[in-house]
């Protein structure tokens, strides 16, 4: 049997965190056993279908790196379908009509049981579950009714989804015993709960992929991140590559029990992907990311490459490089009013920032390590602390008080740009 399973999003708004979850476990899952990843587009609701949620979510899918085997399937083309088994079933005594509305009756009762395949044995009693609709007065399908005929037509084998579906499950599962087909199996994956244990909403941070991607998260240590809520690689690991992932991935190794999203957790993740990329790799994305946020970074390559260098081991989210480092590519750049409060207002500190200036003035070599031999020299001469000579040169030279090395920012900065800004804080 080859396994086919779905993800089915509802294009009303940008694909959530959650459900960028579901699609990623059915979509591992499939690769997992050699099978089949498809889309149903769950778009019966015509007011707020909108086909720009539709795109976003394509296209947050793609980013992620998950892509589908077959062209998708929406509901909206199918209601005479739909409407056809509902008809079928009420001319088998299985329903009733209500108006133009189309109702399931439900036998009371009986026992169905489910053997899920993350919670295990599952019983419900039909005397809880009332009499379903099909088809609703205005024509359109109900959820429960319309995706057991879809997942029949898709010969879906497996169905991997959230916990807030498993009341689901029976309706659907009279459904497929009305309709004579076979019931494939079920796995109820725990939400995506917030740190405090809620459900995960917006004053928990970002919910929708698309914001992430915004906020210079790179897909791969997303899709790593949303892997750890609810399965594990064992060994403790908590960086491994998607390609990887799919080789070890056992669906009796998910947890049933909730994942809390842990926003900080996803950005050392995300810092740790950062830091292991060449320099190389980072350029076109860190370039894209600005030119996104209208924040182009107007300088030679060569450049970037070094300020990249310097700071991708410092950096979460590519949404960080620009504030840290606005000082190699312009002499606008923000300064730390403190900083510079407590570093370059002194009369001490402009006599300590002259004489440096001075001294790097003579060096035949610009470098990080002729650099800091002549500072860690001068503190020794003036018997002072280099951190003394430190702290007023990085503020003079960056506008800051911490980010990269000193003397590697300088070398960086190059010998005329860092004297102008070094001589310029002296006064």
């Amino acid at each position: 049997m080859t396994v086919r399973v779905r993800f089915a999003p509802s294009p009303t708004g940008y694909l959530h965190i959650g459900s960028a979850r579901t699609a990623l476990f059915n979509w591992i899952y499939a690769r997992r056993h050699g099978g089949k990843f498809l889309l149903r587009i769950e778009d019966t609701d015509r007011i707020r279908s909108e086909e720009r949620f539709l795109k976003e979510i394509l296209d947050s899918l793609k980013w992620l790196g998950i892509d589908w085997d077959e062209e998708p399937i929406r509901q909206s083309d199918r209601f005479t379908i739909y409407r056809k088994a509902a008809e079928e079933i009420v001319k088998q005594g299985l329903g009733y009509r209500e108006g133009d509305a189309y109702i399931f009756k439900v036998e009371k009762g009986r026992a169905i049981e489910v053997d899920d395949m993350i919670h295990g044995k599952i019983v419900f009693n039909t005397d809880e579950i009332k009499d379903q609709v099909m088809i609703k007065s205005d024509g359109s399908p109900v959820y429960n009714f319309c995706c057991v005929i879809d997942d029949a037509y898709l010969r879906i084998t497996h169905i991997i989804r959230g916990d807030d579906h498993v009341s689901n499950t029976p309706k659907q599962i009279l459904f497929y015993e009305a309709l004579g087909l076979e019931v494939p199996k079920f796995g109820h994956m725990p939400l995506i709960m917030g740190p405090d244990g809620s459900k995960l909403s917006k004053r928990h941070g970002g919910v929708a992929v698309e914001e992430y991607r915004k906020e210079g998260f790179l897909p791969e240590a997303l899709i790593n991140y949303l892997l750890l809520l609810g399965w594990s690689p064992g060994g403790d690991r908590e960086i491994i590559p998607l390609g990887e992932a799919v080789k070890l991935f056992d669906i009796n190794n998910m947890k049933g029990v909730q994942a809390k999203f842990d926003i900080q957790k996803l950005k050392w993740i995300n810092g740790e992907y950062i830091a292991a990329k060449k320099d190389e790799e980072l350029l076109p994305l860190i370039k894209k990311y600005m030119a996104d946020e209208g924040k182009e970074i107007n300088a030679p390559d060569e450049l970037l490459v070094k300020v990249i260098n310097l700071y991708k081991v410092r950096i979460k989210t590519l949404s960080e490089f620009g504030n840290l480092t606005d000082y190699f590519f312009s002499d606008k750049y923000s300064i730390d009013e403190k900083g510079a409060e407590k570093y370059l207002k002194s009369a001490e500190s402009k006599q300590l920032l002259q004489e440096f200036a001075s001294k790097i003035d003579k060096l035949s070599e610009f470098s990080h390590t002729s650099l800091e031999t002549a500072c860690r020299l001068m503190a020794e001469e003036k018997k002072i602390k280099a951190a003394s000579i430190i702290h007023p040169t990085r503020v003079a030279v960056s506008g800051k008080t911490t980010g990269a090395g000193l003397f590697e920012i300088m070398e960086v900065l190059g010998k005329e740009k860092a004297l102008e800004r070094i001589r310029k804080a002296a006064g």
